[in-house]
């Protein structure tokens, strides 16, 4: 069964086709990745299937009563609420439902009466209230927020104090929570760190309705989805996989096309010249040749398979100007703090020729502040740094804060490079996607992933051998990170950057530098190898934790037989000394009962003394017994 349908769908801006011919299904428990280029339409369909843009042409359905979830763009910026609150409203119906079973509950305090019918809507509620969720929903709001990078002192923060990711957050946790039959999620990775992304995808995993997901992290597509739609020119292609083997199997398919393509060219080729020939004689049969020949010409350009239309290609080559020494970067003890807070310390690094280290940890480790302090654009407390001998350092700001907003986009690269002509600028800028008029736009005009593109060109024009990049995939489409991926793959020079892009690092890196907690530890290899190394390190601990955990379980077992043993012996001699005091104070009763010592008076009296004295010991004896014997069979 179909939870969506969508039916030849089209959408127009402005006398620009956007959309002109999408087609898909989604079915129970699919999990679909939705890729294409910046611009393609991507969100734009998303925008249609949330009733936000009426399409032009085509239509779209949604099975009856099927649920549908996305996050909204400015959600809970008006919120009074605290995080934890925010978050909790998901779940106001299983508050609601708390209420009133408390009201139901005084009402059967204050009840003098019959009760059955209160006692019958406390049953009905109590199941209702669990079956729903209502005896886990405040832990697993707990940990939606932890597992998104909200750590417990930020839960009662009240919500206007986050910013617009953090809010971005919060409002994908809502819509995790309130657990819809699909769910539409675009970017959904953005503003999440990598233990976060790796939560998302373990809950994804779990997930048991439909998703479409929109995104550029290749990593997350491969672990999450199983079928791919592709937006090309405007039109859907659909595939099965993820990213990865959707990607193989396009280009198989489209080897084999070209392939078909060329084949048949060929032969249309070979009857044309056959024509030709045919024509030369000019004879009554061979204008029946040709004849014949046309309509097989006509056959095969039938047979012909569609081409896909080539797309514009962004083409990058990052060359160093000149080769620096072994050593480019050492840093030792490096101490970075604001006010009380410790951001890291005891940071040392030694950076080699054409090494290419990534810096790994949690959002707001630091990774981004040890960049700034490394290439001195902030100061830092203790330790030292220094580059070696040639080094010229190429800076990429996530922020791009270097770029000027009231600049043209011409303008910008020819400040920075006055000896390159406007003709060489314009062949640049048009190699980078900039066409026509676009380069007379200005640098504030620009959406994000067009001032990554500027901010590329400005850093592979410097020529530099030392690449030091912040993020620099992060507003870049996947298509334009796998050509920028190619060219550091050919770079003759060194580089250090930040990601979270765990494509791009294992593509990339061959050390990492990860930090833990404010120190930074190094390790060899890409981002396999630093998640099997903490796989590994997490077993070890776990190892090592249930070695120690052995021997206090064996102490604490051998305790609990030696007492048992002790309880044992003891219980046994109890049991011997109450058989012998039952015994003598048999015999004293005996004693008492013969008439000949009733005669004697002072006999009587220690008798009778022996008697309690016997009686109270069994007593003693009879309650330690039963002590010793409670809950034994």
């Amino acid at each position: 069964m179909s939870l969506l349908t969508v039916n030849d769908l089209k959408m127009s801006f402005a006398h620009r086709d956007v959309l002109t011919d999408v087609s898909f299904e989604v079915a129970k428990n699919d999990r679909i990745g939705l890729i294409g280029r910046n611009g393609s339409g991507k969100t734009t369909l998303f925008k249609i299937l949330t009733g936000e843009h009426e399409p032009t042409g085509g239509s779209f359905y949604f099975a009856r009563g099927t649920q549908v979830g996305f996050v909204e763009q400015h959600a809970c910026r008006d919120s009074n609420r605290t995080v934890y609150e925010e978050m909790l409203s998901v779940f106001d119906f299983l508050a609601e439902m708390e209420v009133q079973l408390e009201e139901v509950h005084e009402a059967l305090d204050r009840a003098d009466g019959n009760t059955d019918a209160l006692i019958a809507k406390q049953a009905q509620l109590t199941e209702e209230y669990q079956n729903k969720g209502g005896l886990t929903y405040k832990n697993r709001a707990r940990s939606c927020l932890v597992g998104l990078g909200f750590p417990e002192s930020e839960h009662t923060l009240p919500v206007t104090a986050l910013s617009g990711g953090q809010r971005t957050k919060l409002s994908l946790g809502k819509l995790l929570l309130s657990e819809p039959q699909l769910l539409l999620l675009d970017e959904p990775t953005n503003h999440l760190d990598i233990a976060s992304v790796e939560w998302l995808e373990e809950y994804m995993l779990k997930y048991k309705g439909a998703a479409i997901i929109i995104s550029h992290d290749r990593y997350f597509l491969d672990r999450v989805t199983d079928r791919t739609i592709e937006i090309v020119n405007g039109t859907a292609r659909c595939g099965k996989g993820g990213y990865s083997l959707y990607m193989k199997l396009k280009a198989e398919t489209l080897e084999s096309q070209r392939r078909e393509y060329e084949r048949i060219s060929k032969e249309i080729e070979r009857i044309e010249g056959i024509i030709v020939q045919q024509k030369q004689f000019n004879q009554k049969r061979n204008y029946i040749t040709i004849a014949s020949k046309e309509k097989e010409i006509e056959h095969l350009r039938a047979q012909l398979p569609e081409m896909p239309p080539k797309q514009s290609e962004l083409k990058l080559r990052l060359t160093a100007s000149c080769r620096t020494g072994d050593e480019v970067l050492t840093a030792k003890g490096l101490k970075k703090s604001f006010g009380a807070h410790t951001l890291f310390e005891d940071v040392s690094m030694n950076i080699y020729r054409e090494d290419r280290v990534f810096l790994l940890g949690p959002n707001g480790c630091g990774k981004t502040t040890l960049l700034r302090v490394l290439t001195g654009r902030m100061p830092h407390d203790a330790g030292y740094a220094y580059f070696g001998a040639n080094v010229k350092i190429g800076y990429f700001d996530q922020n791009q804060t270097g770029l000027h907003s009231d600049r043209t986009v011409l303008m910008e690269i020819y400040e920075r490079f006055p000896q390159l002509t406007v003709s060489e600028i314009r062949g640049y800028l048009g190699v980078f996607l900039f066409k026509g008029d676009e380069i007379e736009k200005k640098m504030s005009e620009l959406s994000g992933g067009e001032r990554a593109r500027v901010a590329l060109l400005l850093l592979i024009l410097s020529k530099p051998n030392l690449l030091i990049l912040d993020e620099p995939t992060n507003h870049l489409d996947i298509q334009s990170r796998e050509v920028f991926e190619d060219a550091l793959a050919e770079y003759d020079g060194t580089i250090l950057a930040v990601s979270h892009d765990r494509y791009f690092v294992n593509r990339i890196a061959n050390k990492i530098m990860a930090f833990n907690g404010t120190s930074v530890t190094p390790m060899e290899g890409n981002y396999d190898t630093y998640a099997q190394r903490l796989s590994q390190t997490e077993t070890v601990k776990k190892e090592t934790a249930a070695a120690e955990k052995k021997p206090n379980e064996y102490k604490q077992r051998k305790e609990q037989e030696s007492l048992a043993r002790k309880k044992k012996t003891r219980i046994s001699r109890l049991e011997t000394a109450i058989a012998d005091a039952e015994a003598r104070k048999t015999d004293i009763e005996t004693q008492l009962n013969d008439p000949s010592v009733a005669a004697d008076y002072a006999l009587v009296l220690q008798l009778t003394a022996d008697l309690q004295a016997v009686t109270e010991e069994l007593e003693g004896l009879f309650e330690e017994w039963m002590e010793l014997n409670d809950g034994e069979e």
